[in-house]
This record gives C-alpha cells, sequence and structure tokens, in this order.
C-alpha cells in the first residue's frame, strides 16, 4: 500500500469512443448538448424547471474528460447520465444501472463487417432471416452509477461476466461528491432485447446483494470474530501495542509503524467504518494465511487482534518500504546482479508459497518489501487464497495492470497467474517504470487479453528477456514454474558475476550476445 495512492481503475475514462475526435472547446460542447436537447424536445426534456443549470451542475460534478468523451450527435445519453447519478442518491436504488441495445455488428463469412444499428428500422429475427451467410453480434450498451470505493471497476466487470457479457469498452468516471459512472459497450448477450438482459443483471446484482452499499458491517464482524478460537495462539494484547505513525493507506485499512515487546512492527488496522463483508473475509484470510507460513522472503507474521472494535494484523517493520517505491526513486538503471538478486528474492518466497498451495493473486511491487539490507520479502496476503486440491479459481483479482488474461476473462485459473504477474514485476525490474504507463488500467486490461503486452526494454539481457516472455505467455502451461524460475535467474546471475564478466547495468546487452 503506497502512501497517498490511487486505487487502479478510479475516475478515468477507459477507452475511446469510436467517434472522432472534435476540434471544439469544452463551452462549446456544453453549449452544443443543451441546444441539442433543447431541439429534441422531448417530454423528460420539458419536465426539467431548468435544463441549462442542470446540465450544468452535472457537468460540474465530472471531470473534463468526461465532455470529452460524450458525443454531441448522442446528447440524449447525458440526460441519461444524469437521470442515473440521481437516483443512484437513492441507498435503495444502488447500483443503479441501464441497459441499451446499441447495433447489430455483421461479421460476414466471405464479405467485411457490417454495422446494423437500431434506427435501421429492423430487427433482429428480421435481419437473421435475411441473410443466412451471415453471423450477427448483437451489442449492447450497460451503464452503472453507484458510491465510488476502491474494487468498484473490478466488481462492476466481474459481474458482467458472470451474466455472460464481453466487454468491448468501458468509459469510467467519479463525481466530486464520491459517486460513480461506468459506461460499459458490451457483446455476449443472444439477442437485441434488453429486458431479458436487464433481468439478467439485477439477478446477478440480488447474489452479490450486501456488497454495494458496504452496510454489512456486522456480517463483516462475525467473520472475523468467528475465527477467534483458530488464532487464539497468536492473539496480540493491545494493551502491549503502541501505534504510531500511518505509513501507507489502502482499500479496507490504514498501515502504521508501531512498537510491540520492544520490537519494531508494521501494524495493518482495518478501518471500522469501512468494514463491509468484503474486506472482513479478507482480513481473516490474511491471517489465516500469515499465520501458516514462514520463510526469510515472506513478511514475517507477529500476530492478529480480532476482538471488536480492535481488528489489526501486526507484521515486522520493513525498513526499506516497497520495492515500487525504491524502482522510482532510482536516476539510473539497475546493475544487473542487483536486479537479479531482487528477483530471486521474490521468486524464493513464491516458490515457498506455491509449494504450500498458496496464491498471492496480487504480485506487483508495491506488494514486495525491503528490508535495511535490500532483502525483498512477499507482502498483503488480502487477497491470497490457499488452492484447493482439484478445486479452480475463476474471480477477478488482483490488480488489473499485473493481472494475468485467463483472471481477466474469468477462465478458471491456478498458480501460474502469479508466474504471470511476475513477468510484469521481472519487466518493472528492467525499466523502473509503470506498465502501460500511457493507458488506464482497464484499457491495460482489455488488451492484455486481446495479447498485448508492455512494450520490451531495447537493451535488456537476452536471458531476461527470453524468460520474461515465457513468463507471459497467453497459454498458463507453457508458462515456467518459480521453481524453474528460480534455477534459470540463479544460473545468470552466477553468469554476470563470474570472474572477468564486466558488471551490467539492467538495460545492458552483453556484446558477445549481440
Amino acid at each position: 500500500m503506497e502512501e497517498g495512492s490511487i486505487e487502479e481503475g478510479m475516475g478515468e475514462s477507459s477507452s475511446p469512443r469510436s467517434s472522432p475526435p472534435r476540434a471544439i472547446g469544452i463551452a462549446d460542447v456544453k453549449t452544443e448538448i443543451y441546444n441539442r436537447l433543447v431541439e429534441i424536445g422531448s417530454e423528460e426534456v420539458s419536465s426539467i424547471r431548468d435544463l441549462k443549470e442542470e446540465l450544468d451542475a452535472h457537468f460540474s460534478r465530472l471531470p473534463a474528460s468526461y465532455l470529452v468523451d460524450v458525443a454531441v450527435e448522442r446528447a440524449e445519453e447525458v440526460l441519461l447520465h444524469w437521470r442515473i447519478l440521481a437516483e443512484a442518491k437513492d441507498p435503495k436504488k444502488r447500483p443503479v444501472f441501464h441497459v441499451r441495445f446499441m447495433k447489430l455488428e455483421e461479421a460476414s463469412l466471405d464479405v467485411g463487417t457490417h454495422i446494423c444499428s437500431a434506427e435501421d428500422g429492423r430487427n433482429f429475427e428480421e435481419v437473421v432471416s435475411a441473410r443466412h451467410d451471415v453471423a450477427y453480434t448483437p451489442i449492447h450498451e450497460v451503464t452503472f452509477s453507484t458510491i465510488d470505493k476502491p474494487k468498484l471497476l473490478s466488481q462492476l466487470s466481474a459481474l458482467l461476466s458472470d451474466v455472460g457479457l464481453n466487454i468491448r469498452e468501458a468509459h469510467v468516471f467519479s463525481t466530486t461528491d464520491g459517486f460513480s459512472l461506468d459506461v460499459f459497450v458490451v457483446d455476449g448477450w443472444h439477442a437485441e432485447d434488453t429486458d431479458d438482459l436487464h433481468k439478467a443483471i439485477a439477478e446477478a446484482i440480488s447474489r452479490s446483494e450486501g456488497s454495494w452499499s458496504g452496510s454489512t458491517h456486522s456480517n463483516a464482524a462475525e467473520k472475523i470474530l468467528a475465527m477467534q478460537p483458530k488464532i487464539a495462539d497468536t492473539e496480540i494484547d493491545m494493551r502491549l501495542l503502541k501505534i504510531g505513525e500511518k505509513i501507507a493507506s489502502g482499500s479496507s485499512g490504514d498501515m502504521h509503524r508501531g512498537n510491540y515487546l520492544g520490537h519494531d512492527v508494521a501494524v495493518k488496522v482495518l478501518k471500522s467504518e469501512q468494514l463491509t463483508e468484503l474486506s472482513g473475509d479478507e482480513f481473516a484470510q490474511e491471517v489465516m494465511i500469515l499465520r501458516e507460513v514462514q520463510h526469510s522472503n515472506v513478511v514475517r507474521f507477529i500476530g492478529a487482534c480480532a476482538k471488536p472494535p480492535n481488528f489489526c494484523i501486526v507484521t515486522e517493520y520493513m525498513p526499506g518500504g516497497s520495492l515500487y517505491s525504491f524502482l522510482h526513486k532510482q536516476d539510473n538503471m539497475l546493475e544487473l546482479s542487483l536486479l537479479l538478486k531482487f528477483a530471486l528474492d521474490v521468486c524464493k518466497g513464491m516458490v515457498y508459497l506455491h509449494q504450500n498451495n498458496i496464491i498471492h493473486r496480487d504480485l506487483k511491487t508495491a506488494n514486495l518489501l525491503m528490508d535495511n539490507d535490500n532483502v525483498v520479502k512477499v507482502a498483503d496476503f488480502g487477497v491470497a487464497r490457499f488452492q484447493n486440491q482439484g478445486g479452480v479459481m475463476t474471480a477477478e483479482t488482483g490488480t488489473y495492470r499485473w493481472m494475468a488474461p485467463e483472471v481477466i476473462n474469468h477462465q478458471p485459473y491456478d498458480q501460474k497467474a502469479d508466474v504471470f504477474s511476475f513477468a510484469i514485476v521481472l519487466w518493472e525490474l528492467a525499466t523502473l517504470k509503470l506498465p502501460y504507463e500511457s493507458m488506464t488500467p482497464l484499457q491495460a486490461a482489455l488488451g492484455v487479453r486481446q495479447g498485448k503486452r508492455p512494450e520490451l526494454p531495447p537493451n535488456a539481457h537476452p536471458g531476461l528477456l527470453d524468460l520474461m516472455q515465457r513468463c507471459w505467455d497467453a497459454d498458463p502451461a507453457a508458462r515456467p514454474s518459480f521453481q524453474e524460475i528460480q534455477v534459470e535467474l540463479e544460473q545468470l546471475l552466477k553468469l554476470v558475476q563470474a570472474p572477468g564478466e564486466t558488471s551490467q547495468k539492467g538495460n545492458f546487452l552483453d556484446e558477445a550476445d549481440k
């Protein structure tokens, strides 16, 4: 968790509209949308007492990118967004959502693609019966609004996947008063009919009821209290724990520096006001996993408190901070030997976890911590899980920029999803950059699903590049295990440290390999 960090995927447009950009100013866009709505003169427009004032208030709640994103010729969408956001103020209606049919996309067997929109005057059955040699894909738009919160984007995309929908585009915005406006362009529904799709989404929401409003404090507390007997031997005496300055902040808790029995410790304190069933489950899972692991490259567990109102996890204090912070403070590329040393530390920790049937599910440099001797340890097990024998996982979990394609696609996945994330960590070590830095998190995820990967650093060691590419292979079975990765990294480190070898930078290509 990084101090002051912004949760991945919050408050940004995540895919460009298909319409060409307009060379007009923001004020002109507002005026054009207003004029267009007046011209339409619908009953809804007529019922608004002061349309211009309401539009100005709507636009002021949203970022400037919203006006760039919206098409003037579809001004009615603005009215829809205004109405949805207004409805979302009622807690009983959240999440508010709207479904509309956009078009039929025609994929001919012998000719190019043709688009049949709702304005063509033909329904789905008429179009299909007219051309038997053509396949059609109905395209829909689903718009959501609810209280903005961390991991909402992942929750919404998982919900759409549960219904069987494939996300083509996503336009994600946060309002200044804490609400979300999320527009998804999807395919995967069998017909243009929206009633059945609306019903399917409503049913999917009801199956996850309680995770939207954040009103499940009692259920979360019950989950944590239920595990008390299991962690009795690691229960922290709060009278002996001194909690000091806050050093990081996350979606469900704050990390503080503290002191316990004379030792420096890190204290993850669960925020009582944000206690939900999800955060309660993550807290319980993290404690249950941490108490079972002990390795020099995994952050050491000291104990936990699961007695209300104090819910906290105590681990060893890592004075070096996160590997993410360390990398982004560097002015020059890492020495290759140091890069490989960091990678081996992470790899050894992951070998241990996988040998104990634990999948981390959120491996990234922000969750890798360093001690005073620059030893890297795997940390933050909030979304980690024990992999059951013969079981499969399909939940979308992790952070989009590091997430494996099978996880993004809600397909069954296993430990090889961590290997994919490790490939992105290797890329970070070699470049000191944020993966897909020119893209929003969801843009990056959609790109990965379509085969996109970070651009290879041009002068990186060829052995490192080869390993990186095999680790992020689209086929999980083709990725090496962490045991195999460890062997390769150790061999490469021996080669680099061999007598007579020149100390190499992380982006240096040995002349002998050219």
